[in-house]
């Protein structure tokens, strides 16, 4: 049988629709209890890629018929000697040798383009999940692959889930009583979408210390350096992808300056489930339980506009323990593991 790899032309529809099935094939299989995976999201970054980034996506075809494909992201304003990848196989044809073609090739690439390291990441067991307490059938492909390629696990995350239907909505209230309280001095404000342009300047800085502030393992990943025109251009990506964004921020009342901001997100192809995403405080702000704040009231927020929510999920690194209280106050618990695997090339 004949394998060929080939870049794949933003015109061929007939090919993104085949990528698309065997990307939300996988994803159903490997994270059963997420929605579907929402076709806008995955197709938009061929055209549409995030501000900084050169998105490269090739697909495998056996005899002609396309069972896999690779989508890797260059970095262009910062971690230039680093790349991201996702990598996909259709289940039917796994075992043939067609992921290690795609990485073979995908290496090939990005060494062509000066990149040292290629990170990409997998679903694997809860840490300290006990032998046998993974459903039966479960099984963690992209994990196996990844080590037999030599990969080795950098950072571990969990991800968690807030079960809006049984949300406690008395103990949420007192909790933004409680953070209001020792948040004494600071003030929140909330949108829908796009953030004011006032705040642009302060939203870029705070997300620019994402990366300085959160756990990284052994990731080599440094800080990503951000201004209003990335801030906006990011913007129209998420735009571009359907993504519907809810964020509430804490204004410190003496200087003016927005010093803390979560942001939830939902897919275009959902009403009933969200991610929660970016929650940070900057750093002379902290001990105010300015996080905890954003996060319930941004929670209340998103549900006036989001009635059928009934799901919340987000991801933080295993060893980021105060987030990770944060969260679990508001109710999250685990329900999956994954890992950032990162490889010389």
């Amino acid at each position: 049988m004949a394998l060929d790899i080939a870049t794949i032309d933003p015109t061929d529809q007939p090919t993104l629709d085949a990528a698309y099935r065997i990307a939300a094939m996988v994803e159903a299989r490997e994270s059963p209890d997420l929605p579907p995976l929402c076709r806008r999201r995955f197709e938009a970054p061929l055209r549409h890629p995030m501000p900084g980034i050169d998105t490269r996506w090739s697909v495998a075809r056996l005899d002609g018929v396309p069972v896999g494909w690779f989508r890797v992201n260059l970095h262009l304003l910062d971690n230039t000697e680093n790349a991201s990848i996702e990598l996909a196989v259709d289940p039917a044809y796994r075992r043939r040798g067609v992921g290690r073609a795609l990485f073979a090739h995908a290496r090939r690439l990005l060494r062509e383009a000066g990149c040292k390291r290629v990170v990409g990441s997998a679903v694997t067991p809860l840490p300290d999940e006990p032998a046998g307490a993974t459903p039966v059938g479960r099984e963690f492909p992209g994990a196996a692959f990844a080590a037999a390629l030599g990969a080795r696990p950098a950072l571990v995350d969990v991800r968690r889930r807030l079960d809006v239907t049984a949300l406690d909505r008395d103990r949420l209230a007192a909790l933004r009583v409680g953070a209001r309280s020792a948040a004494a001095g600071y003030r929140t404000v909330r949108w829908h979408g796009h953030p004011p342009t006032e705040h642009l300047a302060d939203l870029a800085y705070l997300e620019g210390r994402l990366l300085a502030d959160a756990p990284l393992g052994d990731l080599e990943w440094e800080p990503e350096r951000m201004d209003a025109e990335r801030i906006q251009g990011m913007e129209r990506a998420l735009d571009a992808r359907g993504v519907r964004r809810y964020s509430v921020a804490a204004v410190h009342g003496e200087s003016g300056r927005l010093v803390a901001w979560s942001v939830l997100s939902l897919a275009a192809n959902t009403t009933r489930h969200a991610w929660q995403q970016i929650t940070i405080v900057d750093p002379a702000h902290r001990g105010r339980r300015l996080g905890l704040l954003c996060k319930a009231e941004n929670l209340e927020h998103t549900l006036t506009y989001e009635p059928e929510l009934n799901a919340v999920d987000t991801y933080n690194a295993a060893a980021n323990s105060h987030m990770i209280a944060i969260n679990e106050q508001l109710g999250f618990r685990p329900v999956a593991g994954s890992t950032e695997w990162q490889s010389t090339i």
